[in-house]
C-alpha cells in the first residue's frame, strides 16, 4: 500500500508540474519585456502629466508619428542603408582579421607572445582616440568610418577565437596524433568544432562593438545615417526625431543579434553530440 501510495503521489506530482509548464513558459517569455514594458508606461506617464517638458522628452505618440513620417518620405531608408551598408563592411573586415589574428595567436605560443602585449595594450584605447590619428592619414570621408568600425570588431573577435583555440582539451589533440591527423586536420576536425561556441560569441561582440562605433563615428563626421540623423536633430532641437533615430538603432541592434544567436543555435545542433 506504502508503494502504491508513492507511486500515485509522485504520478500526481509530475502532471501538476506538466500543467504548470504552460504558465511557467509563458512567464519566462514575458519576463524580459516587463522593464521595457514599465519604461514606455513611465514615459507615456510622465508626457502625459507634463512631468517634463515635451521639448526635453517629446511623447511617444509624437515620436511615432515622426517615425511614420520619415518612413512614409523615404529619408527613413536612406540614412538606415547607408548605416548598414558602413556596419556591414566594416563588420566583416574586422571580423576576418580577428579570425585570422586570433586563429595565428591560438595556433602558435610564439605569435602570442610577440602579438598578444602589444595587442592588448592598443585595444584599451577607445574608438573616438583614434579618431584623430585615422582622420590625419584618410580623411574624413568614407575610409575614415570602415577602419574605426572595423578596429572595434576586431578586438571582441580576435581575443574569443584565441580563448577558443586554447580550449580544446589536449587529450583530444593527442588522439588526433595517434591516429596521424595532420595539422589542417586537427585544426579543422578537433580545434575548430570545440572553438565554435566561443568564436560565435565573439561575432555576436564584434557586432556589438561595430554597431556602437558606427553611430559615434556617424556622430562626428557624416552627412548620412542614423548617427548623423541624431546629430541632426540635436541641432534643431527636434528631440522627437532624436528620439526615433534612437529607437531604430536599437531595434536593429537587437534583431541583428537574435540573428546571430539564431545562427549560433542552428550551427551548435549540426555539430556532433549538439542538441537536437
Amino acid at each position: 500500500m506504502a508503494a502504491i501510495a508513492a507511486v500515485d503521489a509522485a504520478a500526481l506530482e509530475a502532471s501538476s508540474s506538466v500543467s504548470r509548464l504552460p504558465w511557467r513558459r509563458i512567464g519566462d517569455t514575458a519576463l524580459p519585456w516587463l522593464l521595457p514594458l514599465s519604461l514606455l508606461a513611465l514615459w507615456t506617464t510622465g508626457a502625459a502629466q507634463g512631468w517634463i517638458s515635451p521639448q526635453v522628452l517629446p511623447s511617444p505618440q509624437f515620436v511615432w508619428d515622426t517615425l511614420r513620417d520619415l518612413a512614409t518620405s523615404g529619408d527613413l531608408w536612406l540614412h538606415t542603408s547607408a548605416s548598414l551598408a558602413r556596419v556591414g563592411l566594416g563588420f566583416l573586415a574586422g571580423a576576418a582579421l580577428g579570425l585570422l589574428l586570433g586563429a595565428a595567436m591560438g595556433l602558435s605560443r610564439q605569435v602570442e607572445a610577440y602579438v598578444l602585449p602589444t595587442f592588448n595594450a592598443l585595444v584599451q584605447i577607445p574608438v573616438l582616440a583614434w579618431l584623430p590619428f585615422v582622420l590625419l592619414l584618410v580623411g574624413i570621408g568614407e575610409p575614415l568610418k570602415y577602419i574605426l568600425i572595423a578596429k572595434a570588431a576586431m578586438v571582441p573577435v580576435a581575443l574569443n577565437t584565441l580563448q577558443g583555440f586554447r580550449q580544446t582539451p589536449v587529450g583530444l589533440r593527442e588522439v588526433g596524433e595517434v591516429y596521424g591527423f595532420s595539422r589542417r586536420q586537427q585544426v579543422l576536425e578537433i580545434v575548430l568544432p570545440h572553438a565554435m561556441p566561443t568564436l560565435f560569441t565573439g561575432l555576436r561582440l564584434g557586432f556589438t562593438k561595430a554597431w556602437l562605433s558606427l553611430v559615434v563615428v556617424e556622430l562626428v563626421a557624416s552627412s548620412e545615417g542614423l548617427g548623423y540623423l541624431i546629430v541632426y536633430g540635436r541641432q534643431l532641437f527636434q528631440l522627437d526625431l532624436v528620439m526615433a533615430a534612437v529607437v531604430v538603432v536599437g531595434g536593429i541592434g537587437y534583431l541583428i543579434d537574435r540573428l546571430l544567436d539564431a545562427l549560433e543555435t542552428a550551427v551548435k545542433r549540426r555539430q556532433p553530440g549538439g542538441a537536437r
